[in-house]
């Protein structure tokens, strides 16, 4: 089953650069932090756990993920598991990419059947489907290898764009954080859908709001593209690690459980 939320097609983009977490460039890495970057051969996880997707107050999907680092390689699991049923389905997605950002490989599946994988070559992105039944098929896409990944409901994607944005745009003053005026624009591959588009993100600044019952002062940041509009939250006080996505359009919420 290929589960999707609310009535939208999720295109979001990420693009990530060297060396996950950028934002320890920001926050400051720990002298063990450095040290297990330096040995390089052990790998590094950067943020692992799970997302509770909602929607109308219901749990409907959790996400489980992983960012690692091995080798200069950066690998980012997830896995969808459906809150209903005996034996609800899954997907599953896999994103490789080298220390400078570029895409190495893409899969994803489903047990139900059907899969797809996504590699660069020269100019293109090509994309290869592959149905529960039936032929494989290619679509190639003429984008390069540095351009974002970005699939249906996984929201450790978003994650990692908003890590690329903050690396990229924005710069330490203080305790504040300065980004550049104006929206950060990225393009994006999203290969369910077969389709590639661009989507804005935007440093709001910080808040006071409540997750599970408790208040928690968080950065938010405003993502929209065409026919959607989505509010995030990070924690500047843990690696800006995504915490909480609105998606009011949808009757949804996105909570790190």
């Amino acid at each position: 089953m290929n589960f999707k939320i609310g009535r939208r097609n999720w295109g979001i983009a990420l693009m990530l650069l060297a060396g996950l977490p950028l934002t320890s460039g920001i926050a400051g890495a720990s002298d063990k932090d450095k040290k297990d970057k330096a040995k390089g051969n052990s790998g590094q996880t950067v943020d692992s756990g799970s997302f509770g997707i909602f929607v109308k107050g219901q749990r409907v999907v959790t996400e489980n993920f992983s960012i690692q680092q091995q080798n200069g390689t950066s690998v980012i699991k997830a896995q969808l598991k459906e809150s209903s049923g005996a034996d609800p389905s899954t997907q599953k997605s896999n994103l490789e990419l080298t220390a400078t950002g570029e895409l190495l490989r893409y899969e994803w599946s489903q047990p139900s059947g059907g899969s797809l994988i996504v590699l660069p070559s020269n100019d293109f992105l090509v994309e290869k489907i592959t149905p529960s039944s039936g032929k494989t098929a290619e679509k190639p896409f003429l984008m390069p290898s540095t351009s974002s990944i970005l699939d249906n409901n996984f929201f450790v994607h978003r994650e990692v764009l908003i890590w690329r944005y903050l690396a990229a745009d924005c710069k330490p003053e203080g305790s504040d954080l300065k980004c550049q005026q104006g929206p950060a624009q990225f393009g994006a591959l999203v290969p369910q859908d077969q389709t590639s588009m661009s989507v804005r993100l935007e440093l709001v600044g910080k808040e006071k709001i409540s997750v599970r019952g408790a208040d928690r002062d968080l950065l938010r940041l405003n993502l929209t593209g065409e026919n959607f509009e989505w509010s995030l939250w990070v924690d500047p006080q843990d690696q800006f690690k995504l915490i909480r996505v609105a998606i009011p359009a949808d009757n949804t919420e996105v909570l790190r459980d």
